[in-house]
């Protein structure tokens, strides 16, 4: 599996604490910065992450900026992006169990470190997409997005 990874100055605080997970599981991560704590516009690194996924250069994406949601709506404007914000374990594996999400947001001001690893193992280790109910929901979203 590979992994895109961006945030905005907001989200920096999580990044490291993130990476490190992904390290430990030996995933294969692109990060696309930033890396600092400089102000910079998030719409840009949920673009490049979305479209890293989007075009499968890598399987998923993880975003984060001060509360997710900037970036999150960023990322849904790249086509074939199902991007969720999460707050805590249960939202995360919705958003793959439900949603079939690919890339989810996240805030550093709303979520501690510890937490956000603790996201970030509920969405790589939901069960993968259940379909069935869920399915006629995702393409009615793809529907839309195709208008």
């Amino acid at each position: 599996m590979r992994i895109a990874i961006g945030c905005d100055h907001g989200g920096v605080v999580l990044k490291k604490s993130i990476l490190a997970l992904l390290s430990e599981r030996k995933i294969d991560v692109v990060d696309f910065g930033c890396n600092e704590g400089d102000t910079v516009d998030y719409p840009i690194y949920g673009e490049m992450v979305a479209k890293s996924v989007a075009t499968g250069e890598c399987d998923k994406g993880i975003l984060m900026c001060g509360t997710g949601i900037g970036i999150g709506i960023a990322a849904n404007k790249v086509k074939g992006i199902r991007c969720g914000v999460v707050h805590n374990k249960f939202t995360a594996k919705m958003t793959a169990e439900h949603n079939n999400a690919n890339v989810i947001a996240m805030g550093g001001r709303i979520v501690s470190k510890g937490q956000a690893v603790k996201i970030v193992k509920a969405w790589l280790d939901a069960a993968v997409f259940e379909g069935e109910r869920h399915i006629n929901r995702v393409n009615m979203i793809n529907e839309i997005e195709s208008k």
